[in-house]
């Protein structure tokens, strides 16, 4: 692992936080460990990498301090509407990038940020692919791999239309 790739990895962690996705300790500990190995220096970096086991419940702040030492690797937007469509910016990129799976990611938007913004309609072919992905049989003669092209084909299409800064209902 590289610094960039390490400190990508950071990034990646401090998005998911702070859109209010659970990282387990274990998750931040070891992206700790990876940075501080790929060659990233920071005051915190070794004491959130060296934390036991016992110690897992320091990891969150740990990782905080980590984060405020480099810099904003990250900082969602004030306004919680906007940052609910920059969760969704960033879940689609995943899902586009094939980074997420499709039907993780499209469930994700769906299920857990459509309803706060109202089930806008720029969602809607998301929301679609997480249905077909989440109701998939094998005997209705479409195959997962089909399922799964045509959301990230819908992320795509999505991200083309909408940026995380500039989102429409």
């Amino acid at each position: 692992m590289t610094p960039d790739d390490a400190l990508k990895q950071l990034s990646h962690l401090a998005r998911e936080r702070a859109f209010g996705r659970h990282v387990g300790s274990h998750l931040l500990i070891q992206a700790g460990l990876d940075a501080l190995v790929a060659g990233v220096e920071s005051p915190s970096l070794a004491m959130l990498a060296g934390l036991l086991r016992s110690e897992e419940p320091e990891a969150p702040e740990l990782f905080d301090q980590v984060l405020d030492e480099w810099g904003p690797l990250f900082h969602p937007p004030a306004d919680p509407r906007a940052a609910k469509w920059a969760a969704t910016c960033w879940i689609a990129g995943q899902i586009a990038d094939e980074s997420l799976d499709p039907a993780t990611g499209t469930h994700l938007i769906w299920s857990d940020i459509a309803y706060d913004l109202g089930y806008p309609e720029a969602l809607e072919p998301l929301g679609h692919c997480a249905h077909n992905l989440d109701d998939w049989q094998e005997s209705r003669g479409v195959s997962l791999e089909r399922l799964n092209r045509d959301a990230v084909e819908a992320a795509r299409q999505f991200l083309g239309k909408h940026s995380a800064t500039e989102a429409e209902d």
